[in-house]
């Protein structure tokens, strides 16, 4: 895999009542495997499967506007996610019915234009604790902050 890609991001997303409280969490990897930026974002009021889908929106963001749309054009990106549903719907191995979900798919789509090459790969939780551990600190951050119940 790194060998074939310029970056590898790991994306998590979870949500805390599904729907629910909701965060993303991202991991930025060089082709050497090294993180170049890690981070979580609090989402507010949302499903998994919508946290889930915006991990990699926003993943996909963050690279761009670090290396540029130039450099974006000739970069060849690996989306690595321990949310199977997404993954085999962003592979076409599933449909997607919610208009909710169709909507975040095709945002993802569109910046995956971007890009030369993205490839979408799921694993399992344990190999993706990193982004899980940001996911849980956006949460844990805004339920300390005392603004879930406002």
């Amino acid at each position: 895999m790194q060998n074939k890609t310029d970056y590898i991001i790991y994306t998590d997303g979870g949500s805390r009542g599904n729907p629910g409280p909701s965060a993303l969490g991202v991991v930025i990897r060089n082709s050497n495997g090294e993180t170049i930026e890690g981070y979580g974002k609090y989402l507010g009021e949302g499903t998994n499967n919508e946290a889930e889908y915006k991990a990699p929106i926003s993943g996909l963001k963050k690279l761009r506007s670090m290396i540029g749309k130039k450099k974006a054009k000739t970069t060849r990106v690996a989306m690595i996610a321990d949310s199977e549903l997404m993954v085999k719907q962003l592979n076409g191995k599933y449909k997607i019915t919610d208009s909710r979900m169709q909507q975040l798919f095709l945002e993802l789509w569109n910046l995956k234009i971007d890009f030369s090459e993205v490839t979408f790969e799921a694993v399992s939780r344990a190999q993706n604790k990193e982004a899980d551990s940001f996911v849980n600190e956006a949460l844990d951050a805004e339920n300390r902050n005392g603004s879930l119940f406002t």
